[in-house]
């Protein structure tokens, strides 16, 4: 199958499985769900299809927690290669590297292991359900620099609209980083 069919199939899925929970997380907000999409057999492969053809010609999958890693372990397997959790601070046993980032109220941290996995060189596709605001991606993408990787495609389901996320992680890439989105919303 194409990349223009997986990428149709995708977004059928989205449209046909996505609810929308108005109200969440503020007032005014409409919330588009992802979860029932990714609980549908037919939802989860068409994503992971799509996902997978973006992330084409990596050598490793990064997946941020916590929906990262569902899309993350899905498309490595399609794909034949391995995956690697991009945990919060503190859900990982020592020795971690990790890198702190703000929040809109506050501040959080990122980690992946420090032993048992060599990313110097590597070619890594960094996978998450949703791209707003950018900093959680864009600390990843530091994070993974730091070990050596060569972060090449950063992949979501669905890029907000009114957000600056895109930029963010283009100047945290370096502009050398692709953004794939299957829709946007």
């Amino acid at each position: 199958m194409t990349t223009a069919l997986h990428l149709d199939r995708a977004r059928q899925a989205i449209e046909t499985h996505a609810r929308l929970v108005p109200d969440f997380p503020e007032p005014g907000v409409a919330f588009k769900d992802l979860t029932p999409v990714l609980a549908a057999a037919d939802g989860l492969e068409a994503i992971t299809a799509a996902l997978a053809d973006a992330c084409a010609g990596a050598d490793l999958i990064a997946g941020i927690d916590a929906r990262g890693f569902l899309l993350g372990g899905a498309i490595a397997h399609r794909l034949g290669i391995g995956v690697v959790a991009v945990r919060k601070g503190g859900k990982l046993p020592p020795p971690v590297i990790g890198v702190d980032y703000a929040l809109e109220y506050g501040s959080a941290r990122l980690e992946i292991p420090a032993s048992g996995i060599d990313f110097h060189g590597r070619r890594v596709a960094v996978v998450d359900d949703v791209l707003a605001t950018g900093g959680t991606l864009a600390a990843t993408l530091d994070l993974l620099e730091q070990v050596g990787a060569e972060v090449t495609d950063v992949a979501v389901v669905m890029e907000l609209e009114g957000f600056p996320g895109r930029e963010v992680v283009g100047a945290a890439g370096r502009g050398r980083v692709r953004v794939h989105n299957l829709c946007t919303g």
